[in-house]
């Protein structure tokens, strides 16, 4: 003899509530990045794995699951929930992604490099703004807007112009996958070091821990 779960409620009614309750948890997420750290969020594009195909539906995307979904607003800094519902609601299953260069820049490292600088950094006393860890193997330092361009400057002033470093920074135009969204099919992004009210509206200028991280990609490639 056959059953459903829940007793009188039938399969579908309980698939049909999973996805409400999918979709209030994903604009709860969203909620939390617009209303608490006060970042703009788009909704983005998500890659299936094995094939990692791009729900973008281009067979030769060159960023699956890792762009923005082609006409896909943004959601404010500010938006409440329901706001963020009204939105959210047309792109359920969307990725969450966060533009570059208007609140934050990031400056991105390896993985190892980027646990060992966070590490040292803490204990130096600097300040410090969030940290993403992606499931690709790196590490995600969110730093003041204008680090981007300012960073040739700033490696040539630091002695470190020359240097085959492997780091790099993220300015206007760029997006980062926010945990704890799959980031292009390989898996979710998390946090190394979760935003707080501090940080999240004011992230430190590059130049404070640029040195450390230099120094350490230096090394590890040694």
């Amino acid at each position: 003899m056959g059953f459903t779960i829940g007793g009188s409620r039938s399969t579908k009614e309980f698939r049909s509530g999973s996805r409400r309750r999918g979709r209030t948890s994903e604009c709860t997420a969203v909620a939390e990045y617009t209303g608490l750290w006060g970042w703009d969020v788009v909704p983005g594009a998500r890659a299936a794995a094995p094939a990692r195909d791009c729900s973008c539906g281009h067979a030769n995307c060159t960023a699956p699951g890792a762009h923005p979904l082609p006409l896909a607003p943004t959601v404010p800094a500010g938006a409440t929930l329901v706001e963020v519902t009204e939105t959210w609601g047309g792109y359920p299953g969307a990725a969450v992604l966060l533009p570059v260069g208007r609140t934050f820049d990031v400056i991105e490292v390896s993985g190892e490099a980027g646990r060992r600088a966070l590490v040292r950094l803490e204990r130096m006393g600097l300040p410090l703004g969030p940290v993403t860890a992606t499931p690709d193997g790196r590490a995600q330092f969110f730093v003041a807007p204008g680090a981007a361009a300012e960073l040739p400057q700033l490696l040539y002033r630091m002695g470190w112009d020359d240097a085959d470093l492997d780091l790099r920074a993220l300015g206007a135009g760029a997006f980062l996958t926010a945990p704890p969204s799959d980031h292009a099919g390989l898996g979710p992004v998390g946090w190394l070091r979760p935003p707080t009210l501090d940080s999240a509206g004011g992230p430190p200028q590059a130049r404070l821990l640029l040195g450390t991280l230099a120094y350490i990609c230096h090394r590890l490639r040694r």
